[in-house]
């Protein structure tokens, strides 16, 4: 499935590289975030449920170490942008399902 004409499709692609190559990023973070919608949108993304769950955090925690005091506006502008990719995901699912 492609992601290319998603809003954030180069970061998703980052992370899930990230990820197969087991490399702790922001990239990989978010895609576990994200990771039960993009699964029930028909993506293979291998993540554990408690890797997920605390995936926030250890976003978090990364930016907190590459950002400082910027943070907390970075992590909110990158959730953002995961938001508008998995509704754009969703929303393409819909189509593709006939709903």
């Amino acid at each position: 499935m492609t992601l290319d004409d998603l809003p954030g499709h180069d970061l998703i692609r980052e992370g899930l590289d990230d990820l197969a190559q087991r490399r702790e990023s922001v990239a990989a973070c978010l895609v576990k975030i994200a990771s039960g919608r993009m699964r029930r949108c028909g993506l293979a993304v291998d993540v554990p449920d408690e890797e997920a769950l605390n995936a926030d955090h250890q976003l978090y925690a990364l930016l907190g170490l590459e950002h400082g005091n910027e943070a907390h506006g970075r992590y909110n502008a990158l959730l953002r942008e995961l938001v508008s990719f998995e509704r754009a995901l969703e929303a393409r699912h819909r189509r593709s399902r006939g709903g």
